[in-house]
């Protein structure tokens, strides 16, 4: 799936309602058009889009005052609510995951409670775990690459990248276990302060 779905709706979420200015500034300023397809053009795109699809509903605002369209400010619905949150588990419990949705669900993890946050991290692991298992049947690492010719070095590569990611994972499960960060189903929770910048704040719901 397109890391600029989740991204698109978790912003606008963020803001209760949105125009497309605002989710620009808010994905720019978390530098996911560095990382992912969260360009000025595949933002606004997507906003239409959704708003097609009935996954957003597009609100007329504050009429031009040069002559232009009147502003147009976006809400997540119901269908646009229940899409966003199975994106999200999706990007958080994949292995397959590619980075930039798995960076994108990263990002607003916090919107579950945080034993969900934890299942989906685990089944992650899992996942992970089990490819490995899956590539060491037919090469072992011990033995190095070489023992298959350059075709080795493929399963090497693969190796090494669920080892790593697996790693990193197991410390984002650690890090979460021990208290880290506030999750939406916690007292008081406010699992962006501190995170958005001050003018990007604002009803979730």
């Amino acid at each position: 799936m397109p890391a600029i779905r989740l991204l698109v709706l978790g912003a606008v979420r963020l803001h209760g309602r949105a125009h497309g200015y605002q989710v620009r500034n808010d994905l720019e300023g978390w530098g996911a058009h560095q990382w992912s397809n969260a360009k000025p053009g595949s933002i606004y795109h997507a906003l239409k889009q959704m708003a097609r699809q009935g996954l957003l509903v597009a609100h007329e605002v504050a009429p031009s005052t040069v002559g232009g369209p009147p502003r147009i400010e976006y809400e997540a619905t119901e269908r646009g609510n229940e899409e966003y949150f199975s994106l999200l588990r999706s990007a958080l419990c994949g292995h397959e995951t590619k980075p930039d949705v798995l960076a994108a669900g990263l990002g607003f993890a916090v919107d579950l409670p945080r034993q969900e946050a934890l299942t989906l991290l685990r089944q992650r692991l899992a996942g992970l775990e089990a490819w490995r298992a899956e590539v060491v049947k037919y090469y072992d690492p011990e033995q190095g690459p070489e023992q298959q010719g350059h075709i080795g070095e493929v399963m090497d590569l693969w190796v090494h990248t669920s080892d790593s990611e697996a790693a990193w994972t197991r410390g984002l499960i650690g890090r979460i276990e021990g208290g880290a960060y506030t999750f939406a189903d916690e007292e008081g929770a406010a699992p962006y302060e501190g995170v958005l910048a001050p003018d990007t704040g604002g009803s979730r719901d």
